[in-house]
């Protein structure tokens, strides 16, 4: 569902996004945390200029050949053909489309990246985690690359194979190699941005680590924000206002929800018991984490378990 914040719309699906805004949305399975497809299929209309608005979900853009342009907080890039760029969640964004006549845009949440690309992803892609990453434009040749494994990806997520999602993930794994690999091998993003711009990379370091730590068992309890305050030695008010205003989610909603994708990722992929598993996530209780993940998620860890091993 979306929200109104800050007089800014935030969404959470990019089905969301679309009904909101009165695009098209057959394209899009809305039983997924991913998506795909050509924008030409959905802006039948140009040129267009869309609102401005927050999301709680990546985007990856890939321009073979359009014309347009797209604001990133107070950054605005040009893309022509041959560009390709990302934005991650909590970003102030807004784009304009002059022309487009083939440009694929895949979506996705972290639950899916950690649920099908690897648990650890942000260790292997830290670039995900970059305040804003300029796009790039390619030449012809090293663009059908990339090209190349997105219509595949295309042509996996319209299939009806029963591994549909796997191949997807596999797919994925090489496209984000791909562009580690073309762009930012050496991309370093401490050195990006302001002061907030800092604060808001370090804490999301701090949220990834504690909560790899939780699952190893080198920690036990779930941090609270004086403790992230304390990492970065900030007062809490401070900190959690630099996160509200810089991503548009409270502190309190960044913990819930890392602790809900972490849940999944356990439930999915060990074989521990639903108390092991609230054990290592830093509940005391076995009850008072199924509690929790129903009413963050409408289904119990039980219950969540059995969908995706049936």
């Amino acid at each position: 569902m979306s929200e109104k914040n800050a007089n800014r719309m935030i969404f959470n699906s990019l089905l969301d996004q679309y009904h909101y805004q009165g695009l098209p949305v057959d394209s899009i399975d809305e039983t997924t945390a991913f998506t795909i497809h050509n924008l030409k299929d959905i802006h039948a209309e140009l040129p267009y200029t869309s609102i401005v608005y927050r999301t709680n979900f990546f985007s990856f853009v890939f321009v073979k050949d359009a014309i347009g342009k797209y604001t990133t907080d107070e950054q605005t890039f040009n893309t022509a053909p041959g560009t390709i760029y990302f934005t991650n969640p909590g970003h102030f964004k807004s784009y304009e489309w002059q022309q487009i006549n083939d440009v694929h845009l895949i979506t996705l949440s972290e639950s899916f990246l950690k649920e099908n690309v690897h648990p650890k992803v942000f260790e292997e892609f830290p670039f995900l985690l970059a305040e804003t990453v300029p796009p790039r434009t390619l030449q012809p040749e090293a663009f059908a690359e990339f090209e190349q494994l997105y219509q595949q990806i295309s042509k996996e997520y319209f299939a009806t194979s029963p591994y549909r999602t796997r191949i997807i993930g596999s797919l994925f794994v090489v496209l984000l190699l791909k562009i580690k690999a073309y762009f930012w091998e050496d991309y370093n993003p401490i050195y990006e941005g302001n002061r907030s711009s800092q604060i808001v990379k370090q804490f999301k370091r701090n949220l990834e680590q504690h909560y790899r730590d939780l699952v190893s068992g080198k920690a036990e309890k779930v941090f609270r924000v004086t403790d992230y305050a304390d990492a970065q030695h900030l007062h809490p008010n401070y900190l959690s206002n630099v996160i509200k205003s810089k991503t548009g989610k409270p502190i309190a909603t960044w913990i819930s929800e890392k602790t809900i994708t972490e849940a999944r990722i356990l439930l999915q992929h060990s074989t521990a018991s639903i108390k092991e598993v609230a054990s290592q996530l830093g509940f005391t209780e076995a009850t008072h984490f199924s509690n929790y993940f129903k009413k963050q998620t409408g289904i119990t860890p039980a219950l969540y378990r059995k969908q995706q091993t049936s």
